[in-house]
Order: structure tokens, then sequence, then C-alpha cells
């Protein structure tokens, strides 16, 4: 099952399509049962005005997704004037009036007109009639009325508020016949808190229930809900805790007489879950008891295998079978993290071909007891003929969606369907009820075609198996493999880290890499805290020694320029590429450097390696496209061309925080565009420098071209001052870079030569009460703490809007109780030591000297170089004056209706580096995007983890000089530019206008 969902898609689909297949028969009767359920959803359509009306603004509308932005974010926005924001950027552009009277609901027309009302009422048109007569009292008025339409549609989809009111609800009449599986909203817990009431709210759901066990209901259990760290990196914590919850909520539902059944996560958590689900469901005190259940989500790969593993776990098992809720994530995540296959389907057909296929398999099944999750009426009527007579086996449908589906089925021919029923708070709803939407509304799904008068039965209708079939089982065209992601240039591959197995491997194997000496001080030595508490920075070289060796390599690579220079532009790209994948050939002992030499956490490690092959790979692609020679227009008679050739000899200087990829970044870039290089790596992490300068000797680069210089300051202001040097790279603190700037210009006898300079950032990330707190939390983790904050990207500054501040505040002290500080080779390590001595010491003075306004920190080893992650509360902006280059976060407020003023306050610090903005407000990322002085502004995500070739990184103002790294035009600092421009006449004649066909001669 490990490697299924890695395998190719037609190999996959292939014995499931044989086990999907209808017959010339069944497919005739299946045809018929379809049809007939399908006049019933759509009967059921035109019932009640809330059908009307989403079936009027459906998603494939910018009306539709407009609504639907606004319920997800409104009921969490405490302040009215974010509200009145919120509603204006939701309904003030929207064209409401193109569904005016078009539906054949009273209350759906009513409803458009109180749109297009609204609209007049907060729409940018200031001066009518309308927005005049109402004035001040139209925002408060359109602000109740969408506060109570959005609760309105809340209830649509959660069947209430707690779990008492939402068992009255399923007595009513709508519901007759049904029974429900009840899930307690809240898909994730971020801390210990979260995670404790969603149990409690679990365990008295149960009680709850079982007092009224002759109703037929059931609950539903998100593992996620129930634990804050439920990752594969945790397994060892996470699993053994969550199985002592199951384990309970299982017994109390035994005693109780009802059915659990525990929902399905992200297909990374499925081998987790199976080991959870298993060892409860083999607990001696629960045999007897019949009632436990899972969910499978058939556009996994591996669904068809979990059926199996189900049926064989030798008890009666509760199988809820669903199409799948994760789709888009599960292939962004795949993409980013350059694994080789999706573990999913990627045509919507291959999901149906699969869920019948693990149908089939159910029903067939000793040990199973079936449940079909579905609203496609193609999908129940194929399940229906299967079964013949047999009523062993339900239904379940959402609640709020499929209505008319199964009301025949249930009160006339005796079948069972349980409505599976989320419980909690409106506010709570959101991010289920935009996921659920999302998902049952997208273009392709059977929801969403209904809707579509201009689709004939016999479309809605179509054999999946014989479209799936039409197409070899093929992925789907729009959706490419991750290392083909960037098209022009190959992505780099990844590993998968979150295979428990990959992940163990992988670190036993960084364990087992030695680490050479330097300077009779062991690096790495050991991968304990002791080995990592005597540490400190290495002593650089003598300064006449340094300039010895200096002057050296720069003789070197100035007699090696010439014939570099000379190569082909095409073979040094080819050679980059070579690089590329020698590094990743390389890539287990290259982030065994990371992990010892820099301190980088697995996972970083493993971007290091990742981040340098894909720079390798996009300079050669920009130096291909970008750095050939052009022909410029002229008159006639004239050869005009642009050439871009190297300048001579590059001193690159890299940092400690990205040892490899930054290194071999900032050189790569310097040798493909023609140039010899001198590179010299941080003084910290000379070893994976002298590791990458080999790969790059071995892919072709000639010795002397590349040089290699190691020490400290004195021999990089050595580097720096030799008149020879034809351009600086730099990536390090702006003091150095300013330095650098300034021994660039000494000597009157000197040419004016480029510096390419990245430095830090006082970066800040914006929140406004839109925001989803929970999203936010696990952001602001990422951008302060990940990498130790020894990031150029890191947050150093959140600024919170005052309404959600405390609220924001206390997650985030739950979420950091749970960090992991720690030997970084573990991988269980959230966060490993800061780079040095210096550093560490720097870092702690200054976190002693502001103890009194600590918000929260969390302890640390009692030996190493672990500065403690910490939150520290500033009453202004403007009192941040200096970047602190590790794990502390500093926080501070903003008024509501300041957004502009907050930005301009950040800008005004003169750094320009990152910038984050969450919000639901379009119009607020709008002018965070248009007024904010920073290389790099990421909206509803991290502020860290920029992607070569996707997101260009690099500052503006105190954070550096650009061009970005990454970037289409970072190959062009590194030239010199030509313009040649010869007169072809001055040979005798001009042959092109002699060539020309004058007619008539």
């Amino acid at each position: 099952m490990a490697k299924l969902h890695r395998a190719a898609e037609p190999d996959v689909l292939k014995p499931l399509l044989e086990r999907a297949r209808l017959t010339p028969d069944s497919r005739e009767r299946v045809m018929d049962h379809a049809l007939a359920l399908l006049a019933d959803l759509r009967a059921a359509q035109t019932r009640g005005w809330v059908n009307q009306f989403l079936q009027e603004y459906r998603l494939n509308s910018s009306e539709g997704v407009a609504l639907l932005s606004l319920a997800e974010a409104f009921l969490r926005v405490p302040d009215p004037e974010t509200a009145d924001l919120l509603i204006a950027d939701k309904i003030g552009d929207a064209d409401w009036k193109a569904h005016s009277g078009k539906s054949n609901s009273v209350l759906v027309n009513s409803a458009t007109w109180g749109l297009m009302l609204g609209r007049a009422l907060v729409g940018d048109e200031k001066t009518g009639a309308l927005r005049r007569l109402i004035s001040r009292a139209g925002e408060p008025f359109v602000r109740q009325a969408v506060g109570a339409a959005m609760k309105r549609m809340g209830e649509v989809f959660v069947m209430g508020r707690t779990i008492d009111e939402a068992m009255k609800r399923m007595k009513k009449p709508e519901n007759k016949g049904f029974t429900a599986s009840f899930d307690m909203l809240g898909e994730a817990a971020r801390t210990k808190a979260d995670a404790e009431r969603y149990f409690q709210a679990y365990f008295e759901a149960i009680r709850a229930v079982g007092r009224d066990p002759k109703a037929g209901h059931s609950i539903s259990v998100k593992l996620s809900a129930l634990h804050p760290r439920y990752e594969v990196a945790q397994y060892d914590r996470c699993v053994p805790e969550l199985t002592d919850m199951l384990a309970q909520l299982a017994s109390e539902s035994a005693a109780q007489g009802i059915p659990l059944t525990v929902d399905a996560e992200e297909s990374e958590r499925l081998d987790m879950s199976l080991d959870i689900i298993g060892s409860v469901a083999r607990r001696p005190e629960l045999k007897g008891w019949n009632g436990f259940g899972m969910a499978v989500q058939a556009y996994g790969k591996r669904a068809r295998a979990v059926i199996g593993w189900a049926d064989d776990l030798g008890r009666p098992m509760h199988v809820r079978l669903v199409k799948g809720a994760y789709w888009d994530s599960e292939i962004k995540r795949t993409q980013v993290e350059g694994l080789s296959d999706y573990p999913l389907f990627t045509r919507k057909a291959a999901t149906d071909v699969s869920y019948l296929a693990c149908a089939r398999d159910m029903l067939a099944a000793r040990n199973i007891v079936p449940a079909f999750a579905s609203h496609n009426a193609l999908t129940v009527a194929t399940i229906l003929d299967w079964a013949g007579d047999s009523r062993d086996f339900e239904f379940q449908r959402l609640h709020g969606m499929g209505e008319g589906l199964y009301e025949r089925l249930v009160n006339e021919q005796g079948y069972h369907c349980r409505i599976y029923a989320p419980v909690g708070g409106h506010r709570d709803l959101l991010a289920y009820l935009v996921r659920r939407l999302l998902e049952n509304g997208a273009n392709s799904s059977f929801v969403h075609q209904l809707a579509d008068e201009q689709l004939s039965e016999a479309e809605l209708l179509a054999d999946p198996v014989e479209k799936i079939a039409a197409v070899g089982g093929t992925r789907h065209p729009s959706i490419p493999l991750p290392v083909e992601l960037f098209g022009a240039w190959k992505n780099s591959g990844g590993i998968d880290l979150a295979e428990r197995t990959i992940l163990a491997e992988t670190a036993m194997a960084i364990a087992a890499k030695p680490l050479p000496f330097r300077g009779g001080v062991g690096v790495g030595q050991s991968a304990s805290s002791e080995g990592l508490a005597d540490r400190s920075s290495p002593t650089p070289n003598p300064s006449p020694e340094g300039e010895g060796l200096v002057r050296s390599a720069i003789d070197r690579a100035t007699a090696a320029f010439p014939g570099w220079a000379a190569t082909p532009l095409g073979t040094r790209a080819a050679i980059l590429e070579r690089l590329a994948d020698l590094l990743e050939e390389n890539r287990v002992e290259l982030m065994a450097l990371a992990v010892k030499e820099a301190f980088k956490t697995i996972p970083d490690a493993l971007g290091e390696v990742r981040e340098a092959a894909d720079f390798c790979r996009y300079y050669a692609l920009q130096a291909r496209t970008g750095l050939a020679p052009i022909t410029l227009p002229g008159p006639t008679g004239e050869r005009n061309e642009l050439r871009m050739e190297g300048r001579g000899v590059w001193a690159t200087i890299a940092p400690w925080n990205f040892p490899l990829a930054i290194f071999l970044g900032q050189t790569a870039a310097a040798l493909v565009a023609g140039n010899a290089v001198v590179a010299k790596p941080a003084p910290q992490t000379p070893e994976i420098a002298r590791a990458a300068v080999r790969l790059a000797h071995q892919a072709g680069v000639p010795e002397d071209a590349l040089v290699l210089v190691t020490g400290g300051p004195e021999v990089g202001a050595a580097l720096t001052a030799d008149p020879r040097i034809a351009g600086v790279a730099f990536t390090g603190s702006t003091p150095t870079a300013k330095k650098i700037a300034a021994s660039l210009l000494e000597g009157d006898d000197r040419p004016l030569v480029p510096l390419i300079a990245e430095t830090g950032g006082i970066n800040a990330m914006i929140v406004d009460s839109t925001a989803l707190p929970e999203q936010v939390v696990a952001d602001v983790l990422t951008s302060a703490f990940r990498s130790a904050g020894q990031r150029c990207s890191a947050l150093r500054l959140l600024l919170l809007q005052e309404e959600i501040a405390e609220g924001v505040i206390e997650m985030l002290r739950g979420a950091m109780e749970l960090l992991i500080l720690g030997d970084p080779a573990d991988p269980r390590t959230d966060i490993g030591p800061v780079i040095d001595q210096a550093a560490y010491d720097k870092l702690m003075a200054y976190r002693d000297s502001a103890k009194a306004q600590w918000i929260k920190t969390v302890p640390v080893p009692a030996t190493g170089l672990f500065v403690p992650p910490t939150m520290i509360r500033i009453d202004r902006p403007e009192d941040l004056t200096r970047e602190w280059f590790g794990p502390i976060l500093h926080v501070a407020t903003w008024k509501a209706g300041q957004l502009g003023e907050t930005v301009a306050r950040v800008n005004a610090k003169g750094f320009g580096l990152t910038m984050g903005l969450h919000s639901r407000i379009a119009r607020s990322a709008e002018l965070v995007e248009a007024d904010a002085r920073v290389g790099n502004l990421y909206i509803n995500r991290s502020m860290i983890g920029a992607v070569v070739g996707s997101q260009p990184f690099g500052g503006e103002g105190l954070s550096g000089t650009g061009p970005k790294a990454g970037g289409p035009h970072y190959l062009h600092r590194f030239c010199a530019e030509r313009a040649v421009s010869v007169d072809t006449t001055s040979a005798g004649g001009n042959a092109t206008l002699l060539s020309l066909d004058e007619g008539g001669m």
C-alpha cells in the first residue's frame, strides 16, 4: 500500500476499471433508475427558497463566489468598520442586477433585490439619490441584514449549535426516516486547549445521543481535532495519545450502544490513521461492540487497498465511502514538495471509477458494514443494482445537500440513509462550509452539473468507466507531474517526509554521514546537545595569510576568465544543469552537511538542496533565453547587435543561513553569465561550500574558473578590496553590505563595478479582523520560528487589529507551547540551535533586556545554543528599530480603518524585504499591494520559502539592491552589455537592397 499512492494513474486505474464496469444489461437498469432519481433531485431543487437561492448563485458565477467569500468571513468579524469594508468588498462590485427576476421563487428575487440595494449603499457610486437618501443609516442596516442572512445560510448546513438542538431538529418532518451522524465542528486543533475542548464536545455528544439510542444516530470524529501535533514527524507522541483518546470515545460509544466513525484525513496522515484505528479496533474491551467505523476517500489511489485492510481486521467495521474533501490541498502539497506523483486521481471521472470499484468490494466484504456517501444519481443507482434485494448497507448525504435523492428510497423502499450533520456555532462552521460548498460545487461535480440546464440527461449520467477508458486512464492534462510543474525547467525532486519509513531512513542516513574537521574543531562531532553547546564561531584566517590566499585565488580566476567567457553559452548552461543533477544525486550527503554544520532541521536541509538545484536549472534556462545575442533594428545596410558577456572575476559572498542555496545561486548566476568566480562562504559553514564547489567542478566548471576561499571578515575585505574584482554578489547584514559598497569606491583608478546585495529586514505581518485565526497562527509559527528565525525573510513584527489581538495571541501562546527544540538531526525537532556563540549571546542579551514585555516564551534543552522562541509585546511599530536575527517575535496592534497608515509606518522603517497580510478583503490586499515598499509581499500565507522562478526574492531600501534572485532579471546584472554596429555597405554595396525584386525591370 505504501508505494501505491505514487504509482502512475493508468496503472492504478486499470484493475479499478474492470471492477467498476457495468454489463450492458445492468447499464440499462442503472440508467432507468438513475433517471428516476434525477427527476426526484430536480423536483427537490424547486422546493424551498434556500435551494433556489443556491442554484441562482452558483460557484461558476462571480456573485456566487462573492457570497461564499462573505459567508466564510463575516460572522467572525467583531468590529462594524471592518464588517462594512468586507460587505462593500464582496457585494459592492458584483452584478446582482443580472440575477434580478430570474428565479421562480419570489423570496429569491426579493433577496436579489436586497443585494442590489446593498450594492447601492456600499458600492463605489457615492452620489446616487438612494445613497444620499439612506446616508449614514444605510451601512448598519446592510450589516444587520447580511448578518441575518449569513446565520440563515449557516442553518442550512449546520444541524444545530448544540448536540441537543441538532437532535431536536432531526425530529422535524423533513428528516423523517433519516438518522444522523453528528460531527462536532472543529477540523484541526492548534493548541492543547483546542484538543481538550473538542474531546469533551465529542464525549458529551456521545452521551447525549446515547440518551435516545432508538433514534439510531451516531457520532463522527476527526483525529486532527483531538491532537494539535497530528503529524508524521510527531508519530511517537501523537499516535499513542490519539489511540488512547479514541479508545475512550469508543468505549463510551460502546457503553451507550451507538456507532462511532473516524473521519478521513489528508493522505499524508493515512498510515497514522490506520495505525490508530487498527489499534482501537483490536482492543479487547471493545470486542462484541459492532459500532466502530471509519471513512475512506475514493479519490485516493490507496482507497481500495484500505477497504481490504478494513475487511481484514477480523471484526465488523462500518466503512463510510466518500469521494474526498482535500483534493485541491493534496494537489498543491504534492507540487510544492516536488514528489514523484499525486496520491489521488486527477480526473473526477477517475474518482467515480474508484468509488464504484470500492463500493463493489464493500458489498462483497465479509466484515464491512457499508455506508455510501454520495449525491450522484448514477452512483446511487449503480450501488442499488449491485446490492439487489439486500438492505444491509446505508447511504449518506451531507446536511443541506442532496435533498430529494434519498427521500423516496428511505420512506417508500425501506433503504437506510444517514445525514452527515455538523454541530456547532455558526462562527465555527465557516471552514467546513466553504470546503463542502467548494467540493460539491466544483464544475466537475454532479451537484454543480445538475444545476446546469444546458447539460442533457445523457451527459449527466455518462458512464465514468467509459470516460476514463477513452483517455487511457491518463492524468488530467492541466495537472502536470510536480517535476514538470514549471514547464520550461525541471522542478527539483523532493522526499516524502510524510512517509514514516522514508523519514526514518533519511534521518538514519544523515546521522551516518561523518563530517570532516576544520581547524582542530569538530564540525558537528556529535549530534548530542553537548556537541552543540561547545560550538563557537571559528577564528578567521590571519590577515596576511588570508590576503595571500585571496590574491592567489584572484590570480587563478583572472587567468581562467578568457577561456571560460569564450565557452559557448549553451555549454555553460548545460554544465549548470549537470550540476543540478549532481546536487540531487548527492542529496543526502549535502543534507547531512546542512544539518550538522548549519544546524538545519531535516525539512529545511531538504529545502536547501532543492533550492540550489532550482537555481541552477532556472539560471541555465534564463541564460539560453535571455543572454543570447539580440539583433536590433536599424536602417538598411547596417547590422546592429546587443551582446551580454561576462565582466571578469566576480566575488560571491554567501551567508551561513543558506550555505548551499544562496552560495550556489549567486555563484551559478555569475558563472553562466561568463564570469570567473572567487566564492567565499560564511566562516561558520565552509564544508558545505567545499562540497558544492567539488560538484561544480565535477559538472564541468574549470577548477580555476571557480575558486573557493574560506575565512572570516578579513578574507572578505581582502577579496572586495582587490581592484581586479569586476562585481560582488553579497547576502548578509546591511552594515556589512554598506562596508562593501564603500570599499568598491576606494581608489581613483578602480573601475565602477556592480554590487548585488540582499540584506535583512524588519519584516511585518499585518492581520485584520477578517482573517481566519487558525490560519494566522500556523503561518506566524512558520514565518517567525522555523529555522530558529534565522531567515532573511522571517517575521519580526506581528501587527494585529486591536479587536482580534488577544484571541490570536492566546492561540499563539498555546501553539508555541507545542514547539520542540532539540537536535536538528532528530525528525521530531521543530527548531534547532542558533548558528554560533556570538549569535546566541547577542539574542539572549536582547531577550533578557525585554523580559518585562514577554508575552510568551518556551523552555529549551539544558545545554546547547538554543534561544527560546519568545513573543514580546511592544506599544508601537516604531519601538522595533533593528532586526533581531533569531526566534524572537514582536507584537503590536493597530486600529480598524488604519490599514493604510499601518503600512506607511512599516515602510518608514526603511527596510523593504518581506511583508505579510492576512485579510479576506480584496480591496485591503490591493491597498497593501499598492503601498507596501517591499520586495516580496505574501497574502494569506506564510512569509518564508520563496520558490525560484515563482517568487523571485530580494528587497529594496535597507534590504538590498536587487535584482531579485531566482527572477528573470537577475543574470543581466552579472553581464557587460555590448552593442556592435556594422555598416554592411562599406564593403561595396548593399546586398540586401540589390537582392530585392524591383518589379518592372
